[in-house]
C-alpha cells in the first residue's frame, strides 16, 4: 500500500502525487524522511515528511517493481502515459473507500491531501504549522480548506488563559 500510504504521509494534491519519482523520496538507496516538491498549481516548493511505515513500504515496492532513480513512482499500465494519471488514481482510490464498506460519494482523491493536515490540527490547533504543511500562502485558505468553524475558533479562545 504505498500509494495509499504516501498519500496520507505526503499531503500532496494528486497531481503532485502521481508524477513523484523514485529520487524524489531517496537519497541513494537510503529512503528519505523528509523531500522538497515543486507544486504544480502554485509553482512553489513544499516539504513533506515520510513516516517509517511509508519508507519500508515504498522501499519493498521500489524492490519488488525494480525501479530506478529516475523512474516514477507509480507507473501507468497505458503505453502512452510514463506514470499513474490524476484519474487512474481516482478510481483506485474509490476502490479503497468501497473496500472500506464507505459511500464512495463524500471521499476522493482530495480526501487524501486532507486527511493528515486535519489530524495535525485537531492535535495541535496550529493552523500556521498545517498552513505550511499543505504550502498555502495565505491561512485564510487553511482554515476555509480545513473547514474550521466559528464554534472550532470559540473553543480554542475559551481554552487559551492570558
Amino acid at each position: 500500500m504505498p500509494l495509499f500510504n504516501l498519500a496520507i504521509d505526503s499531503k500532496l494534491r494528486a497531481c503532485d502525487l502521481v508524477k513523484l519519482r523514485v529520487s524524489d523520496v531517496t537519497h541513494g538507496r537510503q529512503m528519505a524522511s523528509h523531500a522538497m516538491v515543486m507544486q504544480q498549481k502554485t509553482g512553489r516548493p513544499v516539504q513533506l515528511e515520510i513516516t517509517q511505515l511509508t519508507r519500508e513500504a515504498l522501499q519493498a515496492w521500489i524492490t519488488y517493481v525494480d525501479l530506478k532513480a529516475s523512474d516514477f513512482l507509480f507507473t501507468s499500465r497505458v503505453s502512452d502515459s510514463p506514470h499513474l494519471s490524476t484519474r487512474q488514481y481516482a478510481r483506485i482510490v474509490r476502490r479503497w473507500v468501497e473496500d472500506a464498506g464507505l459511500e464512495s460519494g463524500p471521499y476522493g482523491t482530495h480526501t487524501m491531501r486532507r486527511t493528515k493536515a486535519s489530524l495535525i490540527y485537531r492535535r495541535t490547533r496550529n493552523l500556521r504549522a498545517v498552513q505550511l504543511l499543505l504550502g498555502h500562502t495565505k491561512l485564510e485558505s487553511t482554515v476555509r480548506y480545513l473547514g474550521i468553524e466559528v464554534e472550532d475558533a470559540l473553543e480554542i479562545a475559551e481554552q487559551t488563559d492570558v
